[in-house]
């Protein structure tokens, strides 16, 4: 977990620092080091949507249908 955490102030940290030299707006840079992760969350998620139906394709039909069905941790 505390890597997780260091990463994400790394993240913004950059974000922030790119931000700032590219506009000169500490309320831009801080706006844009916010939402930027933000969007990239949503944008993986969908990534890893396309990543898993690609792979699933690639795939014999019997285990592609596999693939898409969700595994399930505790019983019914």
């Amino acid at each position: 977990m505390v890597k997780t955490a260091t990463f994400a102030v790394v993240h913004f940290s950059v974000a922030f620092g790119v931000a700032y030299l590219l506009t000169g707006s500490l309320a831009v840079s801080s706006a844009l080091a916010l939402v930027e992760p933000m969007v990239n969350t949503v944008a993986y998620f969908f990534h890893e949507k396309a990543w898993n139906f690609w792979n699933a394709r690639q795939l014999s039909p019997a285990v592609a249908r596999s693939a898409r069905t969700p595994l399930r941790t505790f019983p019914a």
